[in-house]
């Protein structure tokens, strides 16, 4: 458990590292090398492959997509209150900012949209939440105490680095997993609430921080709802109550929140989806048979409203009870989990796109699309074989 008296230390360091907007790092100090002043993390990478390898891969080095890219496109250049209400958290760093700007402003590059591929980006607005964003402020590297127990200021390349323990504690993820108190709500909850939830989770009062899961052995991978293996490893689903003889076919399927430190889904985007459905003989669903249960919270596109929230606490349960008349063409019955990450932005890029305006974002919004569409995946699937 950390002591009151570290965890004064952590918030203190959380504050000034996190300060909106981040400062600008200003001028290179002398003896820096070309790498050591670059902040593309590609030179990073240069000596740090492995976390490199790790951060291409995951969600953070994708954080400034065509979808945010889209919106951003149609805004203007001079709008930088508007920016940093996206930039805060999806590329924070100053430099960052004024790169947008400008390629806001640049109309000559409208018809071509950054690529979502971070190997290929040259800019480092197109990046996303890069290594600097949490391991640099003012030309200063930052990172959690070396594995070896050397702390403080060591003689390494950039001047060494300072160690802090806040970056192994969840309060440093709350930077941009939480919202504040008087932010954006709907419903009377916030719309992003994930470390409070955490907070009131066993696994808080275990001591298992955000990073345990989402970083293991400090891995910068950060997987979580898009993630299949990750999903599995943090809930258990059950099959029973399984009846096919006779006329009526019954079962539960149970979806439970076994192992993740927060509601699941956490955020307002994913929906997942318990579904039940007899098939024919050739396997097509029989669509007057098919039952579901949904979990997620859903909002309205215009976040307006909150329409239903049905997520699971830590230690919560959803079933769907199947139980419905055996139709005549029926040769199996289908039960699955289907998890749809990105449900809402699915929706929104749908509803933007069928306005029939041609904008500036138009095009990185039809790629937003077709990458929301294309990741759904099934969670869990058993077909029964009917008498």
């Amino acid at each position: 458990m950390t002591d009151s008296k570290s965890a004064s230390s952590i918030d203190s360091f959380i504050s000034r590292h996190w300060q909106r907007p981040l400062p600008y790092q200003g001028e290179t100090p002398a003896g820096f090398s070309p790498l050591e002043a670059s902040l593309d993390p590609r030179v990073c990478g240069t000596c740090h492959p492995r976390q490199l390898q790790d951060w291409q891969g995951s969600l953070h080095a994708r954080a400034m997509g065509p979808g945010l890219l889209g919106q951003l496109r149609e805004m203007e250049p001079n709008d930088r209150a508007g920016h940093q209400a996206c930039l805060r958290c999806h590329a924070p760093l100053a430099e960052q900012a004024d790169e947008l700007a400008a390629w806001i402003a640049d109309d000559k590059t409208v018809s071509d949209p950054p690529t979502e591929n971070p190997e290929t980006n040259g800019s480092l607005y197109q990046q996303g939440l890069i290594c600097a964003a949490c391991h640099l402020r003012t030309w200063e590297i930052h990172g959690p105490p070396p594995r070896d127990n050397r702390g403080g200021t060591r003689a390494v390349p950039h001047g060494g680095f300072q160690s802090s323990a806040a970056f192994e504690d969840s309060r440093f993820c709350a930077a941009c997993h939480q919202f504040e108190a008087d932010g954006f709500a709907l419903n009377g909850k916030l719309l992003e609430n994930t470390f409070e939830e955490w907070r009131a989770s066993p696994q808080a009062a275990a001591g298992q921080s955000c990073q345990s899961c989402h970083m293991p052995d400090r891995r910068h991978l950060w997987r979580g709802i898009h993630d299949k293996a990750t999903v599995l490893s943090g809930v258990e689903i059950t099959l029973d109550r399984l009846t096919t003889s006779g006329a009526t076919l019954s079962a539960r399927l149970t979806l439970t929140n076994s192992g993740v430190g927060h509601r699941f889904p956490t955020y307002v985007t994913p929906r997942v989806v318990l579904e039940a459905v007899q098939l024919d003989r050739t396997g097509a669903p029989i669509p007057h048979t098919r039952q579901e249960r949904i979990i997620a919270r859903q909002v309205s596109l215009n976040l307006s409203e909150e329409l239903f929230d049905s997520r699971l606490a830590p230690g919560e349960s959803s079933s769907l009870d199947y139980q419905l008349p055996k139709d005549g063409d029926a040769g199996a019955l289908r039960l699955r989990v289907q998890v749809e990450p990105d449900l809402f932005y699915r929706n929104f890029y749908r509803a933007v796109l069928g306005n029939d305006a041609e904008g500036k974002g138009t095009g990185m919004l039809r790629n937003a699309l077709r990458t929301a569409e294309a990741s759904a995946y099934t969670l869990f699937q058993r077909e029964v074989p009917l008498p």
